[in-house]
């Protein structure tokens, strides 16, 4: 059995900070279950561009108000507490917080944690020797 509390993540290298957003990754590919799954913070005012080209994400708003933007499509939805929405087709996105959001992520594959985003917003895809369920 895996246990932790958020709060004991703050500062740590699984604390990952950037000027739009927040992310506290409570379960890795380390921990070697298939997924990762973090809390995400989108600071109020800010906008950001996302593109998982090699994961595909659930991304479940427990908290705050803001929109989505599938930029493939321009399609425009109203992302609040109890919205859930799945980039299971690898889509190209931006969020826009008018309040600050709370969000909780599913990532498959799972990330290691090392990631960092590129130019056009996409993770590279880093596999942990023997992460997966099957390990």
């Amino acid at each position: 059995m895996y246990t932790l509390h958020i709060d004991d993540l703050d500062g740590t290298d699984r604390d990952v900070q950037e000027p739009n957003w927040r992310s506290r990754r409570m379960v890795l590919a380390q921990e070697k279950v298939g997924f990762s799954l973090h809390e995400t913070t989108i600071h109020a005012g800010t906008s950001s561009e996302f593109w998982y080209a090699h994961h595909v994400e659930a991304v479940y708003c427990v908290g705050g108000r803001g929109r989505l933007t599938d930029l493939g499509t321009d399609e425009v939805h109203e992302v609040s507490d109890g919205f859930l929405y799945l980039l299971d087709g690898h889509e190209k996105h931006r969020l826009e917080a008018d309040e600050e959001m709370r969000m909780v992520c599913v990532f498959t594959p799972p990330v290691t944690g090392r990631e960092v985003h590129d130019e056009n917003g996409v993770y590279p895809l880093i596999v942990e020797d023997g992460a997966g369920p099957e390990a």
